[in-house]
């Protein structure tokens, strides 16, 4: 059978050209790229196919970097917690970093710039009250004993980052560390824009500039055995220098500190609340990055060519969700897909032409060696990748990496071949139309639509044991058949109808994280416009800590709305009573719930409903508020079971029990997505066995299908 063809993109490299042109063909490919520490085979330049280029605007260009050492690129760091013994204390600030990678800044005024905190009062210690000496790279300080003190200082990235992390997780040998210089910066921002234009006059070929990304890397550290020692997919700590610190100084009116960015050792990382200052940090980041991006963007138009920014390496100051996003003038996204919730983070751009998603996994020796599956990890991620396409298509799909690794495994190759024929179906059905939705849903937290989809992420799509049972609610929602939103309590601040145009509103993490609230659950003007909002019928679920921060007699601040408070210690002198369970709408499709890391000490106030409680300790409970319904979950991993619970809590919130059987599955592990408007619905198995379901179409007539392994079968709307 002859496969179809277009939306695909495939790496190559000098020693695959021939297997690049026969992949092509077997793919369906009609674009080809480069990629670290790849080069580009002359013999592909004519080919009837788009060229990608990766083009690094911070690095590649070591010659420059060295002879304007003082425009190499900045990051703040903190050493780690010492406490003082005697009156003096001394500290050696390159302790846990690996050396080829940074270097101290003492090319400008430390004394400035860096920060000693005695972190026992909070307080900066007076500069002249500590020495820095640059040959043993040792801060004295003259101390209080026992207390703990920190030194935050700035230093030059001698090694990029992500270079770093390939040169590692390839094993390359005696690569030269390519230095990341400050496009920022007033000589080198001249330089850039030169060179951009030689480059692409230098590569005629090239219909795609993929910028990979701009200006700024988020936060990545490694330690002295080049292991990743701190990460932070969101982080701002590697975008700054005094040149920048002074402009931000002048555009807000008030004096910076390196606290700001620093953060107590936080690092201002998604889970902490951010605080006025680094909002404003971030915001001015945003405008300047958007200045710079803009004449890069006109001059690669000017050319006749297409910008691309990857969503990954150096994306700082260009979170896409942002209004400064949309002046860009960017022709496309591409990020790597490692979930439904990045799959999102990705097809949810607004303000270009089309988006791409780099599907996992890499063709990287990690995975395409010995012993690996890589057919097995690009099952999980399409199928995985696929509910979410369902909902909200990307333009196309590509991989990236190694190409003569992925050779080595031609049963991966089939397999590609095989998802890139169903992508192309599923486009043609999905694109340009929009589908069914069951109700609005917003999640509420204190970044809002800044971080979309990304809540609950650390570095990506990894898990971490803290949190999945979290992140799983937002990646059951990137599949599921819900118009989703992301609020802050700022946007109610500013717009307190805001909640007039939502269903259900949702609450999910740690107390006094930036996902819950926090101290943002103390304003009385959010309190009550969200007790208004379900008294007056909307629905509420809070998962984990909903609404947790000790203040007036509750942990929970919705503990009435809840129905659940947690036990801090404080109230263990009132008895409980409440622990009977009963069944429920909402559990009708299982006996027993996944409920991760769970949470303990939480319990039933009188008149909740509990739902699953063990050991006297509730996981589940449901309660009327006024006109409205509210549920509480301990946790909910992400997987199909706990989607489906998801989908009942939401239903049940907003007194829509009724609408369960209208494009439904009564099978879980079946998903069903209508586009009513252009009159077609798919059924899809979500599994790699054989599923029977019975299917629920929008007028509430069904039909019993049986599904092939991780099938999906597309029918017309009947009228």
């Amino acid at each position: 059978m002859e496969r179809s063809k277009g939306l695909v993109t495939i790496p190559t490299d000098l020693d695959v050209v021939q297997e690049t042109m026969e992949l092509i063909k077997k793919w369906g490919a009609d674009a080809i790229r480069d990629c670290d520490g790849t080069d580009f085979p002359d013999e592909l330049k004519g080919i009837q196919a788009e060229i990608y280029s990766t083009y690094y605007t911070t690095r590649k260009d070591n010659a420059w970097a060295q002879a304007n050492p003082d425009e190499i690129q900045q990051m703040y760091l903190m050493t780690p917690f010492y406490t003082a013994e005697s009156d003096i204390l001394e500290i050696r600030i390159m302790k846990g970093l690996y050396p080829d990678m940074l270097t101290p800044n003492i090319r400008d005024d430390i004394k400035r710039w860096w920060e000693v905190i005695d972190r026992t009062t909070g307080e900066s210690v007076p500069a002249d009250q500590w020495e820095y000496n640059e040959a043993q790279q040792r801060v004295t300080i003259t101390t209080v004993p026992f207390h703990e003190y920190t030194v935050s200082f700035l230093a030059y990235i001698m090694w990029d980052p992500v270079h770093m992390y390939n040169a590692v997780t390839n094993s390359w040998e005696g690569v030269e560390h390519q230095i990341t210089f400050d496009v920022r910066q007033p000589k080198t921002h001249e330089y850039t824009l030169k060179r951009l234009k030689t480059f692409i006059e230098e590569h005629p070929y090239v219909n795609v500039l993929r910028f990979t990304t701009f200006f700024h890397q988020f936060t990545l550290i490694f330690d002295e055995l080049a292991r990743e020692k701190y990460v932070d997919w969101y982080g701002y700590s590697a975008s700054v220098s005094p040149y920048i610190l002074e402009q931000f100084e002048k555009e807000v009116g008030y004096k910076f500190r390196a606290e700001y960015i620093i953060d107590q050792g936080y690092y201002n990382n998604q889970y902490r609340i951010p605080s006025k200052e680094y909002k404003d940090f971030q915001a001015f980041q945003r405008q300047e990055v958007a200045k710079i991006v803009k004449e890069m963007v006109d001059i690669t138009h000017e050319y006749g060519k297409k910008t691309m920014m990857f969503l990954g390496d150096h994306w700082i100051g260009t979170e896409p969700f942002m209004e400064e996003f949309k002046t860009l003038g960017l022709d496309a996204v591409v990020g790597s897909v490692g979930n439904g919730s990045t799959l999102r983070l990705i097809s949810d751009i607004e303000g270009v032409k089309y988006t791409e998603g780099r599907l996992l996994p890499y063709f990287f020796p990690d995975v395409f060696c010995e012993g690996g599956d890589p057919v097995k990890e690009a099952k999980y991620n399409w199928v995985t990748a696929r509910r979410a396409i369902l909902r909200k298509p990307i333009d196309r799909i590509g991989y990236g990496g190694y190409l003569k690794l992925a050779l080595k495994f031609p049963e991966f190759i089939e397999y590609v071949g095989q998802v890139c024929d169903e992508f192309r179906t599923l486009y043609e059905n999905v694109k340009g139309t929009t589908p069914y939705c069951a109700k609005k849903v917003a999640v509420l937290n204190c970044w809002g639509k800044m971080r979309a989809w990304g809540c609950h992420m650390v570095h990506h799509a990894l898990y971490q044991k803290q949190n999945y049972s979290y992140a799983g609610i937002i990646e059951s929602l990137s599949g599921a058949p819900f118009d989703v939103s992301f609020i802050s309590f700022q946007d109610i601040l500013d717009e307190p109808s805001i909640l007039d145009h939502i269903d259900v509103l949702i609450n999910v993490g740690d107390a006094d994280t930036a996902h819950t609230g926090g101290e943002w659950w103390a304003n009385p003007r959010i309190i009550e416009a969200v007790r208004r909002f379900v008294y007056n019928g909307g629905g509420i679920i809070g998962v984990g800590e909903p609404s947790g921060h000790q203040y007036q007699g509750h942990f929970f601040q919705l503990a009435q709305v809840f129905g659940v408070e947690e036990e801090r210690g404080f109230t263990l002198g009132y008895d409980k009573y409440n622990w009977e369970e009963h069944r429920h709408f909402i559990l009708e499709d299982t006996d027993t719930v996944d409920f991760g890391e769970g949470k303990k000490n939480i319990y039933a106030l009188e008149g909740a409903t509990v739902l699953v409680q063990r050991e006297k300790e509730v996981q589940m409970a449901v309660n009327e508020f006024g006109r409205g319904r509210s549920v509480y979950i301990s946790g909910l991993p992400y997987s199909f079971e706990n989607s489906r619970i998801l989908y009942r809590c939401i239903l049940w919130s907003c007194h829509s029990e009724k609408e369960l059987n209208k494009w439904f599955s009564t099978n879980y592990n079946v998903d069903v997505h209508a586009y009513p408007k252009n009159n077609k619905y798919c059924v899809v198995n979500n599994t790699d066995k054989l599923q029977r379901t019975v299917i629920y179409r929008g007028d509430g007539s069904s039909f019993d299908i049986e599904m092939e392994p991780n099938g999906i079968v597309w029918y017309a709307i009947e009228e």
